[in-house]
């Protein structure tokens, strides 16, 4: 007898298992991270037998060995290794699953998501991402080009990720985020008087400390990292990207247009200008040197319809960026 399905790993399964698909559909009814989970890698499954069906395909199968029944018990194997490989991963059902949990209910993230894992943002995919479907062929190209390079500088050694963690008191993303901006957060210091760490942890919250950076059609980052949108005077760059705003207190996606840069130090050169000069700010400025202040007096003066905006920021200051 066939095992039961896990819903978390369904790919454990024979591919051929009719029950487990129907155990897939049952654990669906339960609406958890776990089913969820699950969905996913069967979905990855799926789509491995279609690149292995497409990669069958366009090879020539005219030998002696070739008949009916050997393309039948290909297709078996192929379907069969597409489980194995989607057990061990290639990135398609993470993906997958910070999107479809956006669906399920939401709490503000505690001390440890702060501190040592990146929040997933309320979409669960990085901001601005554009439809494949949508793309030409060559924005299709440049845009996985640009997401493999990306999973390549992600998947750094594991040794050195260790190394860094037992040589600081930081998580290594928050280590390497920070090392990465502090030159260009501490540029803006010197022009706003706001600590270079209180920017630092707006950036980490607007883009999932980096992760979820708006992106152009191309994959590329626009090197927004304050989500500062393109209205008013500004001549610049543009790109299309969806966000959540909060309307009356209820999270709505829509899609906005938001500034685009050449670097993340014409970024914050912006982003302190913005403050500089524009009056509802003032009192931000005010309060620059108190961590409360600043998170709150953002929040009041509307730089973001999130309602936990302000709390979120001076949880960030205090617990991950703290000294």
């Amino acid at each position: 007898m066939l095992n039961k399905i896990n819903p978390s790993n369904p790919t454990e399964s024979l591919a051929v298992d009719a029950n487990g698909l129907n155990g897939l559909r049952e654990a669906a009814k339960q609406n958890s991270p776990e089913s969820i989970k699950g969905a996913a890698k069967q979905f990855e499954a799926l789509f491995l037998n279609m690149v292995m069906k497409s990669m069958r395909d366009a090879t020539p199968q005219n030998g002696p060995f070739d008949n009916e029944q050997t393309k039948m018990f290909t297709s078996m194997l192929d379907q069969q290794l597409s489980q194995s490989l989607a057990q061990r991963g290639v990135g398609l059902a993470d993906v997958l699953t910070r999107q479809l949990s956006a669906s399920l209910p939401k709490k503000l993230p505690d001390a440890q998501d702060l501190e040592g894992n990146p929040t997933p943002g309320e979409e669960g995919l990085p901001m601005g991402i554009p439809l494949v479907k949508d793309m030409s062929d060559a924005d299709r190209a440049k845009f996985i080009q640009s997401f493999a390079s990306q999973q390549a500088a992600e998947g750094t050694d594991q040794d050195g990720r260790n190394k860094q963690r037992r040589n600081s008191n930081k998580p290594a993303h928050v280590e390497a985020f920070q090392n990465r901006l502090q030159a260009d957060a501490e540029m803006a210091s010197k022009i706003t008087g706001i600590p270079a760490k209180f920017m630092l942890a707006q950036a980490a919250l607007e883009t999932g400390w980096g992760k979820k950076e708006i992106v152009t059609r191309d994959g590329r980052s626009a090197h927004n990292l304050f989500g500062i949108k393109a209205t008013g005077n500004w001549t610049g760059k543009v790109v299309e990207a969806t966000t959540i705003e909060y309307i009356n207190g209820k999270p709505q996606k829509r899609v906005e247009k938001f500034r685009a840069y050449d670097s993340y130090a014409d970024a914050f050169k912006d982003y302190a200008n913005l403050l500089r000069s524009n009056p509802r700010y003032e009192k931000v400025l005010a309060s620059a040197q108190d961590a409360h202040g600043f998170a709150y007096g953002l929040q009041r003066a509307g730089y973001a319809t999130d309602p936990h905006y302000a709390e979120k920021l001076s949880r960030i200051i205090r617990q991950s960026l703290s000294a």
